[in-house]
């Protein structure tokens, strides 16, 4: 498998919902899950808003909670469901097993898992990986492709990126 890496500048949190609204248009041209996107970065780096964001580009209107303390939040889209998980509380890896997350991550879904490393092992493969990062005023995205369905989506995913064009 050949890995594909895309590196944008996001200078606020518009480009931050356009990178997601890139990753909602993949999907309408034919892109299908099961997909594993690992979400990275620090605190306040954007991983919430980048979910929240994908989330309205695939034409949620409810609400969209972080899912800080209820480790995962599901949403039953027209297209399929995406599962937004965030594993920042945990203390071991074992508590995704104990929360019966395997159970979610396996229905063929999207799903965005915030602060993989904290799941260790038990954490399904990412076929991508966003990782967001503070740089001046915006942040800085790095994705990265792991598996070959990643690859394929990555590469779909960037077709639609505003910067990218």
């Amino acid at each position: 498998m050949n890995a594909v890496s895309h590196t944008v500048f996001l200078p606020d949190e518009s480009a931050t919902a356009a990178l997601a609204q890139a990753l909602a248009a993949a999907f309408s041209d034919g892109l299908s899950p099961p997909l594993v996107l690992c979400l990275e970065g620090g605190l306040g780096a954007g991983k919430t808003s980048f979910a929240r964001s994908l989330l309205r580009a695939l034409g949620f209107a409810g609400a969209v909670k972080s899912p800080t303390y209820t480790i995962a939040e599901s949403y039953p889209l027209p297209q399929f469901p995406l599962h937004h998980f965030d594993l920042y509380r945990f203390s071991s890896p074992e508590e995704w097993e104990d929360a019966g997350l395997d159970d979610l991550a396996s229905d063929g879904a999207i799903c965005l898992i915030e602060w993989p490393d904290k799941g260790g092992a038990y954490t399904p493969p990412p076929d991508i990986t966003l990782t967001l990062s503070h740089q001046g005023a915006g942040r800085r995205a790095v994705l990265q492709s792991h598996t070959n369905h990643g690859r394929k989506s990555l590469e779909a995913w960037i077709k639609n990126i505003p910067a990218a064009r």
